[in-house]
């Protein structure tokens, strides 16, 4: 107790002197917008440090009235290898945002309490436990209001705020300290299923429980899972907070592994019964989102089961009739993000396009879609608030996350926050050309070709063939912080980024292709990219080099084998080498039971395997950087160590870039840094 008074104490000092313009604190561990080291900025293009100086805009969330927004932005400072977010507010019309939280802790999942007075959010408390707090509007008066034992991960309120919902860490299977009490310094781990570790991180026995609450008491809690091996996700409350929705995944151990069945829950707060409304669909269900009144909900619904690429459908359950309806059987594109308008008879959603995220309206009497936006970016999410406007994040190739508006009307947009304004007039970015380009079956794919800064299109630059991963992810008009177009442009590459077949955005036919064919078009594809602008007179054809991760990785592996010369040199992370191997070690087998055919020891063996890059290691010759972490279980870094292996005893120049203490990705600031560095490093001493 003393702990938290202490705590309490030092936050409100803090929040004291955030009403201030200037922050001004003295605290080491403090990360502002402020505190750190500002960059060079005199090369006057992205460099990596820059890139981590950027503010990260995040999850925004409207308040009740529609008029004001709540979001995060997380600050770096590399040298102390660590980032701090924190929580501001910003009119919907725009304007200065404020500030409401100026601590050295992280605060994440904030809301607003559905009566506007209050903002809600999470915090550290210590090492392991998160609680919940609360503030005023102008981020005075902060107070912790859960004491949950062990903590929670998430918290919302019913609207008319009787009741609360909080997800929660629970502990169902028993620990090695409660087999054997006398060994509690014991390491070892017990599995008896599959599914015994999951990312980056091995399974312990503990689940993500859904608990409902009195408020403000948080009295007579009750655990929607009780005593399953389950995870729920996905809470959303309805208008007339009679009930609630989420979803959960109801299988585990091999089953959970083999499987993507996950369904939409209601739960009825006055009778505490559990209705599964999707029973009838064998893949994914998630995201629901109840109408307005109450009347009808809508989800994302994936018809395949383990195939977790496949539509996503825009399902709606009415609750009058019971009937649940594809509003998007004619729509040949995924929906996502919906949205309802207030008097329930549109939706918008988010779908890709063409590398685009766009918004889309649905009329929900006809079942009509239309396209609300255009332009050449990303939308990430979708409120809708007050005097139609809907609230959404973008991003560019040259923009990181921002908030703006869309009117509802005619898609025209208004940027609300400009986090990073002031360090992107510093820099120059390169621009991004849209290029569609015949494949060899004949089709037109769309393949970004991004320019270095300054581009002089009398000169000659070295290329890059950038190679997506997924493999159904869009080459879309993302922002990355690592996989960053503009930071390679700023090095002076040209990237070749080809929407190849395999990706959403252009039809279902064109997204399925690629399973059951790793090996094939879509591999053509990427050649008849790189081909096509190596004709270009500003691409140097005699400096090309391919990157990807992933699903990328493998492609570079594969590549490696296949290429006849085109390429200088290669830089692969976290792909997968050998898929038998892979196969025998990556958790989550309905990915791998989709899209390569099956286990290595079937009979007939699945097709596939003979598209493993270890089969072709003896076409190797060219120049190959392998990176991986040892905390990437969905693709283990023993794909990365034969790959690297292999090269070494065939005597070609290669390097490994090992991260033991990252996963599928790499998120510590120095090391990324580092991932930055080598990169370039191998590239330039290759192709400069």
């Amino acid at each position: 107790m003393k702990k938290i008074l202490s705590t309490l104490f030092l936050i409100l000092i803090v929040m004291s002197s955030c009403q201030e313009k200037k922050v001004t604190v003295k605290d080491e561990n403090l990360i502002t917008k402020e505190n750190r080291e500002v960059p060079d900025f005199s090369k006057g293009v992205l460099t990596e440090e820059i890139l981590w100086y950027l503010g990260r805009v995040a999850d925004p969330q409207l308040s009740p009235d529609g008029k004001m927004l709540l979001y995060t932005v997380k600050y770096f400072d590399y040298k102390k290898n660590k980032g701090n977010q924190e929580v501001f507010t910003i009119p919907v019309a725009g304007g200065e945002p404020t500030q409401l939280t100026t601590t050295p802790q992280n605060e994440f999942g904030a809301i607003w309490r559905p009566d506007g007075k209050k903002v809600i959010f999470l915090r550290d408390v210590d090492d392991e436990t998160v609680q919940a707090f609360e503030c005023n509007l102008d981020g005075s008066d902060v107070q912790q209001i859960t004491n949950i034992e062990g903590g929670i991960n998430s918290l919302s309120f019913a609207p008319d705020m009787k009741h609360v919902a909080y997800f929660k860490t629970v502990q169902v299977d028993p620990t090695i300290v409660d087999r054997y009490p006398d060994l509690p310094l014991a390491t070892g781990m017990i599995y008896d299923d599959l599914m015994y570790r999951h990312w980056d991180h091995w399974n312990d026995g503990s689940y993500e429980h859904l608990f409902v609450a009195d408020y403000p008491s948080f009295e007579n809690s009750v655990d929607l899972l009780n005593t399953e091996k389950f995870d729920a996700t996905d809470l959303v409350w309805s208008s007339d907070n009679k009930s609630l929705a989420y979803t959960c995944k109801r299988l585990s151990g091999k089953a959970f592994a083999e499987s993507t069945n996950t369904d939409v829950f209601i739960y009825n707060i006055k009778n505490k019964q559990t209705k599964n409304i999707t029973a009838d669909n064998l893949g994914y269900d998630l995201a629901p989102v109840f109408s307005p009144d109450g009347s009808k909900i809508a989800w994302s619904s994936m018809k395949t089961d383990g195939f977790e690429s496949d539509k996503q459908r825009l399902f709606i359950h009415d609750f009058n009739t019971g009937i649940s309806e594809d509003y998007s059987k004619d729509f040949d594109q995924s929906c996502t993000d919906f949205v309802w308008s207030k008097d329930g008879k549109k939706m918008w959603f988010l779908s890709c396009i063409s590398g685009t995220y766009q918004v889309y309206e649905l009329s929900i009497a006809d079942h009509q879609i239309k396209k609300l936006t255009k332009g050449e970016q990303d939308y990430h999410s979708l409120a809708l608030a007050a005097e139609d406007q809907l609230v959404t994040s973008k991003t560019k190739h040259s923009l990181p996350a921002e908030l703006f508006a869309i009117n509802c009307n005619d898609g025209a947009e208004r940027q609300i926050t400009h986090t990073n304004d002031e360090v992107l007039a510093k820099i120059t970015m390169g621009e991004t050309v849209a290029k569609w380009i015949t494949t060899t079956d004949g089709k037109p794919m769309l393949t970004w070709v991004i320019l270095p800064p300054n581009f002089d299109s009398t000169k000659t630059y070295p290329t890059l063939l950038y190679c997506e991963g997924g493999p159904q992810s869009p080459v879309s008009q993302f922002f990355s912080y690592r996989w960053n177009f503009q930071i390679m442009a700023a090095h002076g590459y040209i990237i070749v980024a080809p929407n190849r077949r395999g990706l959403p955005g252009f039809g279902q036919e064109w997204n399925d292709q690629i399973s059951l064919d790793y090996g094939g078009q879509n591999m053509k594809d990427y050649l008849s990219a790189i081909d096509f602008m190596a004709k270009e007179p500003y691409v140097d054809a005699n400096r090309l080099g391919a990157v990807g991760a992933s699903y990328g990785g493998f492609s570079v592996y594969w590549l490696a084998g296949h290429h006849q010369k085109r390429f200088k040199c290669f830089i692969a992370h976290c792909g997968m080498f050998n898929f038998e191997s892979w196969y025998g070690t990556t958790e989550e087998l309905f990915f791998a039971n989709h899209d390569i055919g099956g286990a290595f020891w079937e009979n007939p063996t699945p097709k596939s395997y003979e598209f493993s890059p270890h089969k072709f290691i003896g076409n190797w010759d060219t120049p190959l950087l392998v990176i991986h972490g040892g905390n990437d279980f969905r693709i283990p870094y023993t794909e990365g160590m034969q790959a690297f292996d292999a090269a070494q005893m065939k005597g070609i120049p290669s390097r490994f870039l090992f991260f033991s203490d990252e996963s599928h990705f790499v998120l510590k600031p120095q090391n990324s840094i580092l991932w930055q560095r080598e990169f370039f490093r191998w590239l330039d001493g290759y192709l400069k």
